[in-house]
């Protein structure tokens, strides 16, 4: 069986990923080494408004490449990596006017081009374009900024999302450094996604989120490139006031859950938006980082987006534990529930092939 086989398109008829693509390094390495053709989440614009040079360490541990966000007239990406001796440029968050090497001095402007080197007069053909900083692809989308080393696609989950939520307004959510968070838990990247993908388990893992939605009219929607799950407010609780255009009118929408392939997750909910991060740092262990951008204040601490540090624990309790049965020699494969599990079913068709 070929590995585009690997996954039956029918869900009543497949079989989940067999255990080696969470335990096998060589799988590991396959999958994660063509993250390099994808686009990843950067940062929301509002965190350029504090700091106009913003290092993304993230996207290193992703793409192989430490990479810049700088600010002046325009939003760039441009690498961190300093031409004279490979020293990072900038190791934290600050606000200037150019960027200026801590090793040796060498400087350039906001836009990566090479402007200064200390003791370097008499060296031949310098400075040259190699001198420069080297710029990445960088895509906007209402504020939110995604960048990548060689990315392609990506067009149709930006008009899924436009589709949806075109009418919320993104650019002007706030970042909350409060709500940043950073855990390093010991499993594969692809299980975390794996319990992201599916309400199947909120009865039974996440008793105060079971609290707020209505696991009955839960649903999960697919598209190229990602998957939407639509959270509804159970009786009084919560939820958007969703405008006339939006295709959801009349609903009472508690959340929208969105994965893009491969690790990003953008959680709406009427106080603003969560974004978690899934970092692969080896085969079995995975860094998650939390950002938040706040839409409305008064709407925090309500509704599905309540607690997120409780539902993150619990999310990693189960995961760990899942990671270790998956290890296990009595187990290899599984099946999927039809009516609950058709995310992590598109997930996975996505990663034999």
């Amino acid at each position: 069986m070929s590995e585009q086989q690997l996954i039956d398109p029918d869900i009543r008829k497949a079989h989940t990923l067999p255990s080696r693509y969470y335990t096998d390094e060589g799988v590991f390495a396959g999958i994660v080494s063509e993250f390099c053709g994808c686009w990843h989440f950067a940062a929301h614009e509002s965190q350029l408004a504090e700091h106009n040079v913003l290092p993304l360490e993230h996207m290193e541990s992703l793409v192989g490449e430490p990479m810049l966000l700088t600010r002046d007239d325009v939003v760039r990406c441009v690498s961190n990596v300093c031409t004279h001796r490979g020293m990072l440029v900038a190791t934290e968050p600050c606000s200037a006017s150019t960027l200026r090497c801590g090793y040796h001095g060498r400087t350039f402007g906001l836009d990566g081009c090479f402007r200064n080197m200390p003791e370097f007069e008499g060296v031949e053909g310098f400075p040259s374009p190699a001198d420069d900083l080297a710029p990445f692809a960088l895509r906007r989308w209402k504020g939110l900024l995604f960048a990548g080393t060689e990315p392609n696609g990506f067009g149709g989950c930006l008009d899924e999302l436009e589709s949806r939520l075109g009418w919320m307004p993104i650019e002007s959510f706030e970042h909350d450094p409060s709500r940043h968070r950073s855990y390093d838990i010991e499993a594969n990247w692809a299980l975390y996604v794996d319990n992201y993908l599916e309400g199947f388990h909120i009865p039974y893992v996440h008793g105060g989120l079971h609290e707020e939605l209505d696991y009955d009219s839960y649903r999960t929607e697919l598209f190229e490139g990602g998957v939407l799950q639509v959270g509804i407010a159970r009786g009084n609780e919560i939820c958007f006031n969703l405008p006339g255009t939006s295709p959801d009118y009349g609903q009472r929408v508690a959340a929208y859950y969105y994965w893009l392939y491969p690790g990003m997750m953008f959680n709406f909910y009427p106080w603003g938006l969560s974004v978690n991060l899934v970092v692969p740092l080896s085969v079995d262990r995975t860094r998650i980082v939390y950002h938040g951008y706040v839409w409305d204040s008064s709407m925090l601490g309500k509704g599905a987006g309540r607690d997120l540090d409780k539902v993150e624990a619990e999310d990693q309790g189960i995961v760990e534990a899942v990671q270790r049965g998956v290890a296990a020699g009595a187990y290899d494969r599984g099946r999927y529930s039809p009516t609950k599990e058709a995310g992590v079913h598109h997930f996975h068709r996505m990663l034999a092939s």
